[in-house]
């Protein structure tokens, strides 16, 4: 009997580290799927407020969807998570280090990627006015506590000139006030409540090179007031969701529905001229848009043949190369039309 339990410990011992092993010890790698996908026509769940909210204008009433489309990562994986997620066929494995970086904390990463979250909502917001010919304007966006301009200057003021140079986009700013030496005094006129106003401030030292002029300000160009756009997504990270975003902006302020009333899914980065750029892991956001119903995905054109090699089925892949390029597809489709593919 003894001998029977000794062999039996033997058998089992193996399959027990084994079992131990694969289920605490973590890999180096990440699993990239299907992620959430946000009607950018819609509300914020649980929260109800417009996923782009536009204020100060009348919006156009839009039906049907115009999903912005992520990609899921799951970090920390066990072996035997790690080889789940693989052999499910919805994810696939990736080294940490392309993701996270060794060298870079991840709060860093973190912060980085919302950072270029939160371009992407200015880009769109700067496309969609560009190609609707409307006005934008340079808005202070930030005040530097305790800096040149701290209890003179407000977030939301709209500047004009800043000694006597029109202020047009955030370079003008940059300009005007870094010929200036620390100490001098910059004359700036601004809009505030559409009343203009003017103030003289005093120039402190740039925190990066003290030989230059410091205002203290961060600013943004935007939509003209009393027009405001507000961009409601939280806890997303990256560029992707640009295009979709200015595609929600164009819908909003013009007649009629861009996508015809339909499920129109998609991704891309944009620049504020409206050109689109790729992005990563199209397939797991075609999967997760054609899973909730999508029956259309637009895709960056520097993405159409990875894309065009893993469609789910019954999904029309719709090549973008611009904003007024994606407008025009969408027209296409509402004209009974077959717009370019990525065929």
């Amino acid at each position: 009997m003894n001998r029977r339990i000794l062999t039996l410990v033997a058998a089992l011992l193996p399959v027990l580290v084994l079992g131990a092993v694969g289920s605490t010890l973590t890999v180096p790698f990440v699993a990239f799927g299907p992620g959430p996908t946000v009607n950018t026509l819609g509300t914020v769940e649980g929260e109800g407020a417009e996923v782009v909210d536009v204020k100060g204008v009348e919006v156009d009433p839009t039906t049907g969807k115009l999903n912005m489309t992520t990609v899921s990562v799951r970090d920390g994986l066990s072996i035997f998570e790690a080889f789940g997620f693989w052999a499910s066929g919805r994810y696939g494995l990736v080294p940490r280090a392309e993701v996270y970086p060794p060298d870079i904390p991840r709060e860093k990463i973190d912060e980085s990627n919302q950072r270029d979250f939160e371009a992407s909502e200015n880009n769109a917001e700067l496309a969609a006015l560009r190609y609707l010919n409307l006005p934008t304007a340079v808005m202070l966006d930030e005040i530097v506590d305790s800096g040149p301009a701290d209890g003179v200057l407000r977030s939301g003021d709209e500047l004009v000139s800043v000694n006597g140079a029109p202020i047009t986009t955030p370079k003008d700013v940059i300009a005007a006030v870094s010929g200036q030496g620390p100490g001098s005094q910059v004359t700036v006129v601004y809009l505030r409540d559409s009343t203009e106003q003017q103030a003289t401030i005093t120039l402190g030292a740039r925190p990066d090179d003290e030989t230059k002029g410091y205002l203290g300000v961060t600013v943004r160009e935007g939509a003209r007031p009393p027009m405001r756009v507000t961009f409601n997504l939280a806890d997303i990270g990256g560029p992707s969701a640009g295009l979709m975003f200015s595609l929600a902006l164009i819908d909003k302020l013009t007649p009629g529905e861009l996508n015809g009333g339909r499920f129109v899914a998609g991704t891309g980065t944009i620049e504020e001229d409206g050109v689109v750029g790729p992005i990563g892991g199209i397939q797991y956001k075609m999967m997760a848009a054609q899973e909730k119903g999508a029956d259309t995905f637009l895709v960056p054109a520097a993405n159409c043949d990875e894309a065009r090699q893993r469609t789910p089925g019954g999904l029309r892949l719709v090549r973008v190369e611009n904003l007024a390029g994606a407008v025009e597809s969408l027209n296409a489709l509402n004209a009974g039309k077959e717009p370019v593919g990525c065929g």
